[in-house]
């Protein structure tokens, strides 16, 4: 058995370890080989680094100044040092190579210019924060996260990256490093680094792993410092075929024969999140065809698609929803999409738009899909012209989907069975499932989303009670009676599928049907 001297560092047995592969990136492979060093995880702000010869200050001060990390050297075995390097650097693309292939960036900022590509070159004394926004950057392209958030907390600065729509922290850069990172990502979004008193907004292109992925960035000031969020969006992850988002049969059809209508509006519902845009994208790329002049309007464009206008709104120089649709009924179009109806004057352009022979797509942000009468109402639309515009209503949220490597049977709580059997009880004998946890969905049980949606066609008996006033729950359980399956029955077919959780369905389809007559 080995014993250490008392005056030396702690011996390490690399093998038996578990180590995290973002931190042994952290030191670029060559430092890790000319030193016979790897970075094995960290306390606080300080890498810990196995090496052969920890008392080699030479290496310690060069891993520190390269990675901006304060550095606790621990001794380890030569060979095993030699061994965890191979198998960690083998298969990955070194960080300074990656920065060639990341920093490839076209950055537009909030007036549609582009910065000089001078400001994006690498300069040696930026190397280490540039490489810690790349190594973000690569993890949550690797993570498939949407969104990653960089916050600024007293004595420490939080990442944390939104996947399958959850928050979860990883390795934190060091404090210190909080203004210089900030100032990069800036730089990236055309934004002003000398404003850190006010919001700003950006965005840019960057390509990671050989994948293009479109960057909007926010920043914003709070008490710590400006915290920065970077949504991400992955075109090659867009799904815009609406057969594979998970709607039944009848639903597709239903879908189909109304946005096969020449004109009409079309609307979906749904928070923040809830797959809206790509629902709107995938209906549009079914109808898009050389014939077909399609235009929108979106608050921003959030992905290109080719063959259609697409126009991003620019409110602080006037050009607002209502603004663009206007200008759009000169453009000859055929198809109209608009990002979101807020106000009667949007709403009634839309609909006359809808009246005069264009096929009219929006969103509103309703609890479910018959509440949007009651707020298309409410801002101020006549009941009569309601009743000849709009066709169909579709409310959509999204589950987590059970990790297909880890997925298991399990017996739920009999509280949460005895809800799904009220809620279908039909379904006869059921398997449920989770998922255990692997390293696949990072312990989570789940790893991807799908949508449950509930689709609200205007029939003539809802006609009937928007002329006669008769509003409230009187629609919805017309519209139940029509036929219409809420967003509890959607989510328990997934369940009854083996697709996910009834925990997962009841987190986010319980608020939104409380209204309805189907129990919970």
């Amino acid at each position: 058995m080995e014993t250490a001297h008392p005056h030396e560092p702690e011996r390490l047995h690399l093998l038996s370890m578990e180590i995290d592969p973002h931190v042994v990136r952290l030191v670029p492979r060559e430092m890790a080989q000319r030193f016979r060093l790897v970075a094995v995880g960290q306390e606080k702000d300080a890498l810990i680094l196995a090496m052969e010869d920890p008392l080699d200050v030479i290496a310690t001060d060069t891993i520190a100044a390269n990675t901006g990390y304060e550095v606790t050297p621990r001794q380890a075995n030569a060979d095993d040092i030699t061994s965890t390097i191979d198998k960690y650097y083998s298969d990955t693309i070194d960080i300074e190579q990656s920065i060639q292939s990341i920093v490839d960036v076209e950055v537009a900022n909030g007036a549609g210019g582009i910065v000089d590509p001078e400001q994006l070159s690498i300069d040696p004394d930026d190397a280490p924060v540039i490489r810690l926004v790349n190594l973000i950057l690569l993890q949550a392209m690797e993570e498939r996260a949407s969104d990653i958030h960089i916050e600024p907390r007293e004595k420490s600065l939080a990442v944390r990256l939104r996947v399958d729509g959850v928050l979860r922290e990883i390795l934190p850069p060091p404090k210190r490093m909080q203004w210089a990172i900030t100032s990069r990502i800036k730089i990236l979004a055309g934004l002003d680094i000398a404003e850190r008193r006010l919001p700003q907004d950006g965005s840019c292109r960057v390509r990671i792993m050989h994948r293009v992925v479109d960057i909007r960035i926010s920043t914003i000031p709070t008490l710590y410092g400006e915290k920065v969020v970077m949504r991400l969006l992955d075109k090659e992850n867009l799904k815009t075929n609406l057969e594979d988002l998970g709607f039944d049969v009848a639903s597709l059809d239903m879908i189909n024969k109304a946005i096969s209508q020449p004109h009409g509006m079309i609307l979906l519902t749904g928070p923040t999140g809830s797959g809206k845009t790509t629902t709107l994208y995938s209906a549009l790329t079914k109808i898009n065809s050389p014939d077909k002049n399609i235009m929108t309007v979106e608050d921003p464009v959030e992905y290109e698609l080719a063959g259609v206008n697409q126009v991003s709104a620019r409110p602080t120089i006037g050009l607002d929803f209502a603004a663009a649709l206007r200008s759009f009924l000169r453009q000859d179009p055929d198809v109209i999409l608009v990002g979101e109806i807020r106000d009667l004057e949007t709403a009634a352009i839309g609909i006359k738009a809808a009246q005069t022979g264009h096929l009219v797509f929006s969103t509103l942000h309703t609890n479910n899909a018959t509440s949007s009468i009651d707020r298309l109402l409410n801002i101020g639309v006549e009941p009569y012209l309601l009743c000849t515009s709009l066709n169909l209503v579709i409310a959509q949220r999204l589950v987590r989907r059970i990790c297909s490597d880890c997925k298991e049977p399990y017996e739920p709580d009999p509280a949460l069975v005895a809800r799904f059997r009220r809620v279908l009880p039909d379904a006869g004998d059921v398997t449920f499932y989770h998922g255990a946890g692997c390293d696949n969905c990072s312990g989570s049980g789940y790893r991807g989303r799908l949508a449950v949606y509930e689709l609200f066609p205007i029939t003539r008996e809802i006609r009937n009670l928007v002329l006669s006033g008769d509003l409230g729950s009187g629609i919805r359980d017309q519209a139940i009676a029509d036929g219409m399956q809420t967003l509890l029955i959607s989510g328990m077919g997934k369940v009854k599928a083996g697709l996910t959780t009834l925990d997962e369905v009841l987190s986010v389809a319980m608020e939104s049907d409380s209204a309805s007559k189907q129990p919970d």
